[in-house]
């Protein structure tokens, strides 16, 4: 995260409220797009942790199924051990976990996903509230600015 500075917003010429709006309207975009996914991932782990589960029942023993070679290419498989599953661990690792080894640690990131997002929440409605403050500051430059350019054509 960067640095912290507190300004006073109505020292700051019009330029440079500009400037900082449009910092912060970058700053906000960044954040709900990595907002975004993390919630796809959240998603994608709730999958797999249910997957596990339809998969770890015992009456999934020896039960065809299509594995996927890519999004559109699948070749006829069988549940050999319906309770060892590989799990991607990131980087292209994957480890064998047992089924319920393996739902506790879709749990795990679940929960620090979830965590992430809170987090994340906040840090947006943060910089919403200063991108406001921003805003109205910079109107009210705008609205004494032409105020000001109207003031010598009336006593003129």
């Amino acid at each position: 995260m960067s640095q912290t500075t507190t300004v006073d917003v109505h020292t700051l010429s019009g330029p440079q409220l500009a400037e900082v709006q449009q910092q912060l309207t970058q700053e906000i975009q960044h954040l709900t797009g990595s907002f975004q996914k993390l919630q796809q991932a959240q998603l994608k782990f709730n999958e797999c942790k249910a997957t596990v589960k339809v998969i770890s029942s015992s009456d999934n023993e020896n039960k065809e199924l299509l594995v996927p070679l890519t999004s559109s290419l699948y070749v006829p498989g069988r549940v050999v051990d319906h309770d060892k599953v590989m799990v991607d661990v990131g980087t292209g690792y994957f480890v064998e976990k047992a089924s319920k080894d393996a739902i506790e640690f879709f749990d795990k990131k679940t929960k620090t996903l979830q965590e992430n997002l809170v987090d994340l929440e906040k840090i947006v409605a943060q910089k919403s509230s200063n991108l406001r403050v921003i805003e109205d500051a910079l109107k009210q430059k705008i609205a004494a600015q032409q105020a000001e350019k109207k003031k010598p054509a009336a006593s003129s």
